[in-house]
């Protein structure tokens, strides 16, 4: 047993400027106090929109209707990408932890093993970010619609496929008579929003008027998201009322009745402040991952270099594992903000 006895310094070593407080090296405790600055960051960041959230009067977006998509699969499968994200990450502070403890052991190629890992993870969160920005971006197929009465609504279901665009008045680049195939999708929505549909017929970018073919919605269901003069907050209208009402937005020729997607002006989802404080903590929060993957990957080289086994330590990797376990404790805390409550 005393071989494991602790061991005593006095407090005048401890204090005296010879040695830092509890042993710990000047890098790691200059990393301890960058966390915590960045900690109350974060902390800022996620009250203010906490505060937000409470203070608006409207119905505030829910993570299981805005994040319901995955890659080629398309819709119809609430936060299992976001949950696949953070199952990954947390995957990547395990992977970094057994580098840290191959350090331990100055176990050179199991640092290296395992470092790798973590970055491998680090680089699939962060390209699932960008495609879930471009997502939420891009926005769904239907949009959010403002319906006769006024109320605002966000409409599922399955949105019929797009065939074919058949001009029939000729603009500045179709010809009549001419079949398009191509980005149907863009043009659709971006004509909707523009109020360029009407009667089944759609005016394109350049001036030309088309008939549309398309296949019919399925099973769609309007959530009501702001009041109007007959359906409140909550409202749910589903079956033929529901198609009815959405085709009749879409074809009625006016502005602004359909809105896709988010940006900081406008946002199918909810309120724009949803859009606006989604991108900034979720994009400082990627920014900080993205940063991690590049020390970490900074780190590595020194590793497969030999630099720190010359030394005698893996402290670097240690102080490099600090960093990365707290950006991984950072989005338990944004995961569960934006896509849990």
């Amino acid at each position: 047993m005393a071989g494991h006895a602790s061991k005593q310094i006095d407090a005048k070593t401890l204090w005296g400027g010879k040695m830092s407080p509890f042993s710990t090296s000047y890098g790691k405790l200059m990393m301890w106090f960058f966390l915590v600055s960045d900690a109350l960051t974060f902390s800022g960041l996620l009250v203010a929109y906490g505060f937000t959230r409470h203070d608006y009067l409207g119905s505030w977006p829910i993570g299981e209707e805005t994040f319901q998509s995955l890659p080629v699969l398309g819709h119809g499968y609430p936060l299992i990408y976001v949950a696949l994200m953070t199952f990954i990450l947390i995957v990547s502070s395990v992977t970094m932890v057994l580098a840290v403890e191959a350090g331990h052991r100055m176990d050179k190629k199991g640092v290296i093993k395992w470092m790798i890992a973590t970055i491998i993870g680090g680089f699939f969160f962060v390209g699932s970010q960008a495609w879930e920005w471009s997502h939420f971006i891009h926005g769904s197929e239907f949009g959010k619609v403002e319906l006769a009465d006024g109320s605002l609504a966000t409409v599922h279901g399955e949105f019929g496929e797009l065939e074919n665009f058949t001009v029939v008045t000729a603009g500045d680049h179709h010809k009549k008579n001419e079949v398009i195939t191509e980005d149907l999708m863009h043009e659709y929505q971006h004509a909707a929003a523009a109020g360029h549909i009407e009667d089944d017929k759609i005016t394109l970018h350049d001036g030309s008027v088309a008939k549309i073919a398309k296949h019919p919605n399925k099973d769609v269901e309007l959530y009501i998201k702001e009041n109007g003069g007959k359906y409140q907050m909550g409202d749910r209208v589903s079956g033929p009322e529901a198609i009815a009402m959405y085709e009749e937005a879409i074809n009625s020729g006016e502005a602004g009745r359909l809105i896709y997607g988010a940006n900081l002006e406008e946002n199918e989802y909810g309120p724009q402040q949803y859009g606006q404080f989604f991108f900034f903590i979720t994009g400082f929060h990627g920014f900080h991952v993205f940063s991690g993957v590049v020390i970490n990957i900074i780190i590595l080289l020194g590793v497969i270099g030999g630099l720190y086994h010359k030394r005698g330590h893996y402290e670097m990797v240690e102080k490099t594992g600090l960093y990365w376990h707290f950006v991984d404790l950072v989005w338990v805390f944004v995961f569960t903000f934006f896509y849990l409550v």
